[in-house]
């Protein structure tokens, strides 16, 4: 089996403000994709929100990671229970390739790919403004995926912030100063 199927795939830097992060996933890809755009499934791993059906149009995600796990962990000092953020549908090609503005200056490419029974997840979030924020969507991008990837293989994710805060900090030392 290779590291993209174990819960410990780190991300990397592609270039200077760019994150890309894989997973293989249990398939079938429809199943996955759903879990993308869908969001009664996306919010149990990630954020609800309306996702539209087409490109331009707009929608909000809603962030409510306490709700995630059982027990959720403990949240950081500074985090709020719920966040929320405008994004906009930029590509859309089922059920292989979703990408949407991250706010007003980031976008995220979802690329799923078959490999057998099992459907890789490539996540690149692109134009991340500074080391910190780089930090922060580092260790959520791979908190979160933890979560979909427990979800999908019917097992029970660990505590999402405890898992978080351990990333954060393993990201800050992997990552370039």
């Amino acid at each position: 089996m290779s590291d993209l199927a174990t819960l410990g795939a780190y991300g990397e830097l592609i270039e200077p403000a760019t994150l890309k992060i894989q997973r293989l996933l249990p398939g079938p890809i429809e199943r996955v994709w759903d879990y993308l755009t869908q969001t009664e499934l996306r919010r149990r791993w990630l954020a609800s929100g309306d996702m539209p059906a087409q490109t331009g149009e707009g929608f909000e995600l809603v962030w409510r990671n306490d709700e995630l796990t059982d027990p959720p962990g403990a949240r950081p000092e500074g985090f709020s229970t719920e966040h929320r953020m405008e994004s906009r549908v930029v590509a859309l090609e089922p059920p292989r390739r979703l990408v949407i503005t991250w706010g007003a200056q980031s976008e995220v490419e979802f690329g799923l790919d078959v490999q057998g029974a099992e459907v890789l997840l490539t996540v690149i979030h692109r134009r991340v403004p500074d080391r910190d924020t780089l930090l922060n969507v580092s260790a959520g991008w791979h908190a979160h995926i933890d979560v979909l990837a427990a979800l999908l293989s019917g097992q029970t994710p660990k505590p999402h912030w405890d898992n978080w805060v351990r990333l954060r900090s393993d990201y800050d030392a992997r990552l370039p100063v």
